[in-house]
């Protein structure tokens, strides 16, 4: 062992820790153990504060039931604080991907809690810590309840921030659409002429599909306010009293300020994710959209004379290390591909919550992983597709209008008065000259 380590001991024999880590043997044995996408679960910090408001509402209650001392309880929620803040964040290097259905993580929380609760106390990390990462940290719970309680939690503020992005390109597309009112252009179905509509239209409805899933982003939130916190293992809350879980679902629902309630089925909520399966897929339905929106602006700017041409992008870099002048729609490009990514995160959840096996579902860690991911990077390209593109964007205003004066798109009023068959060979004569 270096002199730069401790020695540590868990269930299965001694572990080598660093001196300088608040982690102790647990979590080093899984950081050894899953050495598999060099993601580590910091880059989930909202996962990291909701753990840590379980473990503080964990504390309290147990102090009041009388399973903890007041000085434990005070530092281990000073502790909680710290994390919250984010003071430790370099202390949760678990990988994203490990086995064990969140212990991995629940004992990172555990073992930096613990030993810089000791060091509040005066005492020190290690085997000789003045509070214990199972037997008081841990107390009256399990990873089954705590952890899936803090990755439900979680969802809600990333939801939120994803929102907030959302509502800032829909803002942007809305100026847009003010700004092109009164541009006409050729409204196409089928990558075919249509009808005739304005660019300010066009715009508007970008914004509005956008918007309607900010909507359901909101409506979803409720899902996961329901929670199985005193459920522990299985959901029969073995190790947990009854005013245990009414005082801890109570600490909890105060210190985050959110209306967290009780699971009604303790059990059922210990395996389902239907509720992460459901916000999932809306996140798919976002990318969906946003993918949508992404062609389309590629298309409206495909030229810049050989295309559409409708309007114009900013030019963010040139386009060909070949082709001079050229420049490429990348701000879209990028949208679309994070937009597939998402797509198979959805993939990924839907197999894992089907991959439960009876009272547990062993593979939430990437379930939680996928939508976090997927939040984050919808968030980042919707952001920056909003300053680099939509912001700076350019109706070509004499393209719309001899696309629209060329096109078939004023037959469809003389439906009305000669009829659709002579209306079509008006159509057929004029493409013919």
């Amino acid at each position: 062992m270096s002199i730069d380590n401790r020695m540590e001991h868990d269930p299965l024999g001694p572990v080598s820790v660093p001196v300088d880590r608040y982690y102790g043997a647990q979590t080093a044995r899984a950081i050894e153990n899953f050495p598999i996408s060099g993601i580590a679960i910091k880059c989930m910090p909202f996962v990291l504060q909701a753990l840590a408001h379980v473990k503080m509402a964990a504390a309290q209650a147990n102090c009041e039931e009388g399973y903890l001392s007041t000085e434990k309880r005070d530092a281990i929620v000073e502790a909680c604080q710290e994390v919250l803040a984010g003071k430790h964040d370099e202390e949760f290097l678990v990988d994203v991907f490990q086995g064990g259905a969140g212990t991995s993580t629940n004992m990172n929380m555990n073992e930096v809690l613990a030993n810089r609760a000791s060091e509040l106390m005066g005492g020190v990390r290690g085997e000789k810590r003045l509070v214990h990462p199972n037997d008081d940290v841990n107390r009256s719970q399990s990873t089954n309840d705590a952890y899936a309680t803090a990755v439900r939690l979680s969802i809600i503020p990333a939801s939120r921030h994803l929102r907030d992005a959302l509502v800032v390109v829909a803002a942007a597309l809305n100026n847009k659409a003010e700004e092109f009112a009164v541009i006409r252009k050729l409204g196409r179905t089928q990558l075919q002429d249509a009808v005739p509509m304005t660019l300010g239209q066009e715009f508007a409805a970008f914004a509005t599909t956008i918007l309607e899933d900010c909507d359901r982003l909101k409506e979803t939130e409720r899902l996961f306010l329901e929670v199985n916190l005193g459920g522990t293992a299985i959901g029969t809350g073995i190790a947990a009293t009854s005013s245990y879980r009414a005082r801890a679902l109570q600490h909890l629902s105060r210190e985050t300020q959110l209306p967290v309630v009780g699971s009604k089925d303790l059990l059922e909520a210990s395996w389902d994710m239907g509720a992460f399966m459901l916000h999932m897929g809306l996140l798919k339905r976002i990318a969906a959209k946003l993918s949508k929106i992404a062609n389309d602006f590629r298309l409206l700017s495909s030229g810049p004379r050989g295309g559409i041409g409708e309007i114009v992008l900013p030019a963010l870099q040139p386009g060909s290390s070949l082709m001079p002048g050229k420049v490429n729609p990348v701000a879209a490009e990028a949208l679309n591909q994070v937009c597939f990514y998402v797509y198979g995160m959805d993939t990924t959840v839907g197999m894992a919550a089907e991959a439960g096996q009876l009272q547990l579902n062993a593979m939430e860690p990437v379930i939680v992983f996928s939508i976090h991911n997927a939040t984050t990077l919808l968030r980042n390209a919707v952001l920056t597709f909003s300053r680099t593109c939509v912001e700076g964007v350019q109706a070509n205003v004499a393209k719309c209008e001899a696309n629209l004066m060329n096109s078939t798109a004023f037959a469809t009023e003389l439906v009305t008065t000669m009829g659709y068959e002579a209306a079509a060979k008006v159509v057929k004569e004029r493409l013919a000259s």
